[in-house]
């Protein structure tokens, strides 16, 4: 057993030789140190006595987590510190995602205990339903504009055409939701609007090998120029007869909608909350349990080796282009057909946080649904603060998530790699 203990310890001493002291766990860790201990000092200092309530509920009754404005900025300050502390003395790799997170949970929550005990009287409390619900209705089109970044570029196709597919869905969906008079029509016409800018993508980038990056860019102005022009000569004149959509009511689940603070945020949802999440899993098992996923990530990696094995590449680039286009269209629908009426250019910019969600989350269904809910919960948070007046500026608030991007993208959060075929047109010898 000494042997192997030696062993060990001589092979984990050559490792830190040959990365150097400062991996990128380390230096993530002295980061979140330092941050830590300046957010128990400046929070902590800034917070008041008067208590930070987070409620159960959606408005101030009921049960709530309270805890003293200064006391929980210093606590979770310190919290988030000893998280960075544990990464730089040299956490198992394996805690590295876990230490991450308590870390970060611990600076959001130590920035919210002074941010809810400055609220003036009366407004010190934060409705966890509220929160939960908005960040998931927030973050439902870049779910699915992610998940159809996650389908195109798993094959090897880079989506920047996402802008386009959610904007052109939306526009589907209202007008021919309103002509048919049916909210399951309108959500049939958003898939097929999205698989349209999604054909062109395919026929572009696949068939005629122009750059994917260029065509995706050109295809988004294209769907705004597009859509423009048809709703100002059809819906704008007669909103009545092409911009009235039908829109889906709530789904409540008996027993789990009772459940304290999920239930009502997440079983008293809408048809494109549940179709996300569902989506999400079927995309996580098919992709790395089933045969289609086998070959999809074959393509997107190496798709020369992939054809020799006798699977049609280009064949499978188009069908999982065009089912990510439909992906995004139906994505483009939760405005149109649970909210809004279609306006120009509605999406304002969602197609590239999606594209941002993409990368931050590791082109994986699921670590795409986290980064989704990541951006989804900051928005939701700036319009808290904002209902508070609180007096740190919501457009700072929305920077973070891609301040987080940059910072994974550069790899100091770990190794982030897009699949190696990504954006390469494929020539079939």
């Amino acid at each position: 057993m000494s042997g192997v203990s030696t062993t060990t310890a001589q092979d984990m001493a050559k490792v830190t030789v040959a990365t150097g002291f400062w991996t990128k766990a380390r230096k993530v860790g002295l980061g979140l140190l330092v941050a830590g201990v300046l957010a128990a000092i400046i929070f902590g200092s800034l917070a008041t006595e008067q208590s930070a309530r987070f409620t159960l509920s959606e408005d101030s009754g009921g049960a709530a987590l309270e805890i003293g404005g200064t006391l929980g900025a210093i606590l979770f300050g310190i919290i988030a510190a000893a998280a960075g502390a544990a990464l730089l003395a040299g956490l198992d790799q394996r805690w590295f995602l876990w230490a991450l997170g308590v870390g970060i949970v611990g600076l959001v929550l130590s920035f919210l205990c002074w941010q809810i005990s400055d609220a003036p009287p009366g407004q010190n409390f934060m409705p966890m339903v509220n929160m939960v619900r908005g960040t998931f209705l927030l973050a439902l089109p870049l779910i699915f504009g992610a998940l159809a970044g996650v389908l195109c570029e798993r094959s090897g196709v880079v989506n920047v055409a996402i802008e386009g597919q959610l904007l052109m869905g939306a526009f589907a969906g209202a007008l021919i939701g309103t002509m048919s008079g049916s909210v399951w029509i309108g959500l049939i016409a958003a898939a097929l609007g999205g698989a349209f800018i999604s054909l062109l993508l395919a026929v572009f980038s696949i068939r005629y090998l122009v750059d994917q990056v260029v065509v995706g860019v050109v295809l988004n102005l294209f769907a705004i120029g597009l859509t423009g022009f048809l709703y100002e000569r059809l819906m704008q004149t007669n909103q009545q007869e092409y911009n009235q959509p039908p829109h889906f009511g709530t789904w409540e689940i008996p027993l789990l909608s009772d459940i304290p603070v999920i239930g009502p945020a997440l079983f008293r949802g809408n048809i494109f909350l549940y179709l996300a999440l569902i989506l999400v899993v079927v995309l996580q098992v098919a992709l790395f349990r089933t045969r289609w996923g086998l070959r999809t990530r074959s393509v997107g990696e190496h798709p020369t080796a992939a054809d020799t094995l006798g699977i049609r590449v280009l064949g499978l680039r188009y069908r999982n282009v065009l089912l990510a286009g439909m992906v995004a269209g139906i994505g483009g629908a939760s405005y149109t057909l649970l909210l809004y009426s279609f306006t120009k250019n509605m999406i304002g910019g969602k197609g590239f946080i999606a594209l941002a969600a993409l990368i931050f989350g590791r082109w994986s269904p699921t670590g795409a649904l986290l980064a989704a809910l990541f951006f989804g919960f900051a928005d939701q948070l700036g319009a808290y603060l904002g209902a508070i007046n609180s007096i740190i500026p919501s457009q700072f608030l929305a920077m973070l998530p891609y301040l987080a991007t940059i910072l994974a993208v550069a790899g100091l959060v770990g190794r982030v790699r897009a699949p190696a075929a990504d954006g390469k047109p494929y020539i079939k010898g």
